[in-house]
């Protein structure tokens, strides 16, 4: 299961989008968002779509890693197809049952929310597959570094972000590890009703959260040991240098931008 679950996996590479600094990787994403956000059409949303795509074979990313990266939405996307489906009218009525009818608005904004989200994941899902976690949190510390003069502790902020986003696949694999323990034990977690089965995973959510917490422990004596404290000042080893590649970046996706909204896709 672990092996499914892409979001907080790096997969290393010395691809160009590998090699882009992390600072402007996040705000590319930030720029992108925008941009998703402003486009009104399909037009825009298959353009943003292509590029996202090549953005991938450029990074030398399998296609299954896109896969597996939007399985966790599967549901999150039918739930969306069917409350616009249904419940939202307008245009040429497509399909009548009774009182359920589907209309053509609905498919149409029902489609376009789905793909709005499924290119939002694509996108997160293209930073931290080619961005390790160290500068991930590097790019968001540097980000979080004005909220300093409000006291809030901008850099262990995103340590915690960072750190978090890292052990999504390490808890995933620990809760197959102990589905495969309480199933040779003779567990059932198939059949019977969806309550019956949400009862039986009951045994599962105690030596989860004793082994998630037995890795926060040792994760803090860890970085202690090597020497971090909360509220140190602290050097980094290599050098955070913005190359003109990466504004180059940044200029293509600002361009991008400005011509979905010239020409009003």
């Amino acid at each position: 299961m672990s092996r499914s679950i892409t979001l907080g996996q790096y997969l290393p590479g010395e691809s160009l989008i590998h090699r882009l600094n992390p600072r402007l990787k996040i705000l590319d994403l930030v720029v992108i968002l925008v941009l998703l956000f402003t486009l009104q059409s399909f037009t825009g949303l298959a353009v943003l779509l292509g590029v996202v795509l090549v953005l991938f074979a450029l990074a030398g990313v399998p296609f299954r890693y896109v896969l597996r990266g939007l399985r966790p939405i599967f549901f999150i996307v039918l739930f969306a197809l069917v409350i616009y489906f249904f419940f939202t009218g307008g245009g040429v009525v497509l399909f009548r049952l009774g009182f359920i009818t589907i209309e053509s608005e609905g498919v149409r904004q029902g489609l376009f929310v789905v793909g709005r989200l499924v290119i939002l994941i694509m996108f997160s899902l293209l930073l931290t597959l080619t961005t390790t976690p160290l500068s991930l949190t590097s790019g968001m510390g540097f980000y979080l570094k004005p909220f300093r003069y409000v006291g809030l502790p901008t850099e262990e902020v995103a340590m915690i972000m960072a750190v978090a986003l890292r052990f999504i696949p390490t808890l995933m694999e620990e809760s197959q590890r102990l589905m495969r323990a309480q199933l040779a034990r003779g567990a059932d977690f198939e059949s019977g009703s969806f309550f019956h089965r949400a009862k039986n995973l009951v045994p599962l959510i105690v030596p989860l959260f004793v082994s998630a917490f037995r890795r926060a422990d040792e994760l803090a004596l860890a970085m202690e040991a090597r020497g971090y404290r909360i509220g140190a000042k602290r050097s980094s080893l290599y050098e955070d240098v913005i190359k003109p590649r990466d504004w180059a970046a940044l200029a293509l996706i600002l361009t991008l931008l400005g011509t979905a909204v010239l020409l009003g896709l």
